[in-house]
């Protein structure tokens, strides 16, 4: 052993595979500019770096995030620090997420409230004219 550790590298093929999403997905990622792989003429040469960015991207699409919001995210990410104010901002969007369900939760049970209601009408009428 010489002691170098050699880096673990990635096809396009392998990454879609893991995280079960299209090639196309992936593209779609690098012309954001949120991946930068490699070239090895047509191949691309994808690091842990990139497979790990491509994971985040994809939970934050999960957590209901903007490309815009993981971006920054990941952006924050630095190896050298605690990533305290990385933590913090992350902590802002789950809360900002959670927010916008609970909104949306709102919505929906109004919504169901006034289906009943306006069926409720729609039946009583239906028996009154039925009689």
């Amino acid at each position: 052993m010489n002691g170098m550790t050699k880096t673990r590298t990635y096809s396009i093929s392998d990454l879609a595979r893991e995280f079960d999403v299209t090639t196309r997905t992936i593209r779609f990622y690098e012309e954001a500019g949120m991946l930068l792989p490699e070239r090895n003429g047509q191949t691309r040469i994808y690091t842990d770096e990139d497979r790990v960015k491509l994971k985040l991207i994809l939970r934050g699409k999960r957590l209901g995030f903007s490309l815009a919001e993981s971006r920054e995210l990941i952006e924050m990410y630095d190896p050298t620090s605690d990533n305290l104010k990385q933590l913090h901002a992350l902590r802002a969007k789950i809360q900002q997420s959670r927010e916008a369900l609970q909104q949306q939760l709102t919505d929906i049970q109004l919504m169901q409230t006034e289906l009943d209601a306006a069926e409720e009408r729609c039946l009583e009428a239906m028996r009154e004219l039925e009689s």
